[in-house]
């Protein structure tokens, strides 16, 4: 496969979890051939220099790939800005990114899966994202990758065409909803995707994935999807700056490749009514979501021990 999209990979302050995450990026099939691109936010405080520094060092040392470029920034910028900024600036030069976190276990097909997608929708305006992760889903009779709505943040492809509709103003974003819009939006409300609207627009959050998302859903956009999760998000343990302690979306990572991409862009319904069906019950009963808060708690209060 020639003309390979650059890799770009966001890290801060936690050496363990960007350690696996390279480590398991180093097994994809094409890494060999893939340039990467590792940005590094600048600490925030005093006390995360250390750490930092650490996640550097390790940066530097990184082999594996084509070729690997390390950006440190000498001052905190946010994951937010410092994704937007990351990205802007690869597809501009490259004119397609694949973009992953330093909290992300990935199968050896992930890459493959990628660049794939790009190629093959390169020339579709309405596909305007490739996300990697899927929730667990109950219906095994979905094909191997669909289209559908929602933009996932855990490992995700995009191209200079799509990304340019990228509107980071939450206002422009808030303006364009209706009562419709909204609960399309939210997936029936089963999912809190205008509530994390409204707490950018009211400081709470500081996300960049739901302006994209949201971005890409006004335009009438689509996102390539696979049915079994290429990716695992491994930093819900309370280390990170922006997750929560959570388990619900723990998947098993797909050990086979994706070998079937639709043909006809259109959102799959099959798809649509199993996701549904997942967040509507994602949390469980009334019992379970009490065990899930006290292990929460728990966890919290060992990490800040």
């Amino acid at each position: 496969m020639q003309n390979l999209a650059p890799i770009a990979l966001f890290v801060y302050n936690r050496p363990d979890h960007t350690r696996r995450t390279l480590a398991y990026l180093q097994k994809n099939v094409l890494a060999a051939e893939s340039r990467l691109f590792i940005f590094s936010d600048g600490p925030k405080t005093e006390a995360d220099t250390a750490k930092v520094e650490e996640v550097r060092a390790l940066a530097y040392e990184v082999t594996g790939f084509k070729s690997v470029k390390v950006i440190p920034r000498k001052e905190n910028m946010g994951l937010a800005s410092s994704i937007i900024i990351g990205v802007s600036q690869l597809v501009s030069e490259f004119g397609k990114v694949v973009v992953f976190e330093d909290d992300l276990i990935s199968s050896p097909y992930t890459l493959q899966y990628f660049n794939e997608g790009l190629a093959k929708y390169a020339q579709d305006d309405k596909v305007m994202h490739i996300g990697a992760y899927m929730y667990n889903l109950d219906d095994k009779t979905l094909p191997d990758a669909f289209f559908y709505r929602i933009a996932t943040s855990w490992g995700w492809a995009t191209w200079s065409r799509a990304w340019r509709n990228f509107e980071p103003d939450i206002d422009k974003l808030m303006s364009q909803f209706n009562l419709e819009k909204k609960h399309n939006f939210s997936i029936g409300y089963t999912m809190n995707f205008w509530k994390q609207m409204e707490e950018f627009k009211a400081g709470k959050n500081n996300s960049w994935a739901i302006r994209w998302y949201a971005s890409i859903f006004l335009k009438g956009g689509l996102t390539l999807n696979p049915s079994r999760s290429l990716v695992h998000n491994i930093g819900h343990d309370g280390t990170g700056v922006h997750s929560n302690i959570e388990n619900m979306y723990g998947v098993k990572v797909a050990d086979k490749p994706v070998k079937y991409f639709p043909t006809e862009i259109k959102e799959n319904e099959q798809a649509h009514v199993t996701i549904k069906r997942f967040l509507k019950n994602r949390k469980g009963t009334i019992l379970q979501r009490g065990i899930r808060l006290i292990k929460q708690w728990r966890i919290k209060a060992a990490v800040k021990k």
